[in-house]
């Protein structure tokens, strides 16, 4: 089995600086994509930053220069490093990762619980 731990959320108010992790355990043989997504309330989740097994990243437009994603695959480990947070940021945020797991040899996507990130105006 596969759990994922999410830590680095919180308050903070505009302009401010946030680190989310996402950390990996259990029967993990290696973890291809790992990806964050982020839920406001009264919308659907968004994809806000991704980065592959080379380390080739991707990030939705609305964080562009202020987000930095991450990953430490000796610690299992993806990192959402977000500076000058705006109120437009408030959601829960999700990491998701791609999951290749050793007995029994499957590949599959798991998600964190969620940490809420709050920014005050």
């Amino acid at each position: 089995q596969v759990h994922l731990v999410e830590s680095g959320g919180g308050l903070v108010q505009a302009g401010g600086s946030l680190r989310l992790s996402c950390a990996a355990f259990g029967d993990v043989l290696n973890i291809d994509s790992m990806n964050w997504y982020r839920q406001a309330p009264g919308k659907q989740r968004e994809l806000v930053a991704e980065i592959t097994s080379f380390g080739r990243t991707n990030y939705a437009e609305f964080v562009k220069g202020r987000f930095t994603i991450s990953r430490d695959d000796a610690k299992k480990t993806v990192y959402l490093q977000m500076h000058s947070l705006k109120p437009e940021d408030t959601a829960v945020y999700y990491c998701n990762l791609d999951v290749v797991t050793l007995a029994p040899m499957t590949r599959g996507k798991h998600w964190g619980q969620g940490t809420q990130v709050t920014v005050s105006s």
